[in-house]
């Protein structure tokens, strides 16, 4: 089952890589009592979530700031040392992006978001998507219907619906 506006998220643990390394992160803990978004991405460094839907967040922080949100998290299929690379390169860590691995596809198969691409060497990985996550429960949804768009995804797609 697809997770829908109004749900709230499932317990879940995604993983950051900090300065003793890989460490947890309790989803519960990052979005309870808080206004986060989360966006989440088929592949760190692939050509669309590395152009164009990473920056949009990147370009909107500041709105999103305004809005009273609290963090933004991307969230991918990747191992740790991987999203900690892909946040360095495109700026987004410095950009003050949360940066988090789903290593085993845990979380994007709990919000039913998992889809695979084999000749694409994707195999899964998550939908792309943008949420609007209030005290651990979803107020706006904004799926692309395909993993090569970055619309109704993107930072200005979500921040049209706030």
């Amino acid at each position: 089952m697809t997770i829908s506006t109004g749900d709230k998220l499932p317990d879940a643990t995604l993983v950051q890589m900090g300065s003793e390394g890989p460490a947890p992160v309790a989803l519960a803990e990052k979005t309870k009592g808080r206004k986060v978004v989360i966006f989440a991405v088929p592949g760190a460094f692939t050509p669309t979530c590395h152009s164009a839907h990473v920056p949009s967040f990147m370009r909107t922080k500041a709105e999103f700031d305004g809005k009273g949100v609290d963090e933004i998290i991307c969230v991918s299929v990747n191992d740790p040392f991987v999203m900690k690379a892909w946040g360095e390169s495109t700026g987004a860590a410095d950009a003050g992006i949360t940066m988090l691995s789903d290593p085993e596809s845990a979380f994007t198969k709990a919000i039913g978001m998992d889809f695979d691409a084999p000749p694409a060497g994707l195999i899964a990985r998550s939908k792309r998507y943008a949420m609007l996550v209030e005290d651990g429960t979803v107020k706006i949804l904004n799926l692309e219907d395909n993993p090569g768009q970055c619309e109704t995804s993107a930072g200005e797609g979500l921040l049209a619906e706030m």
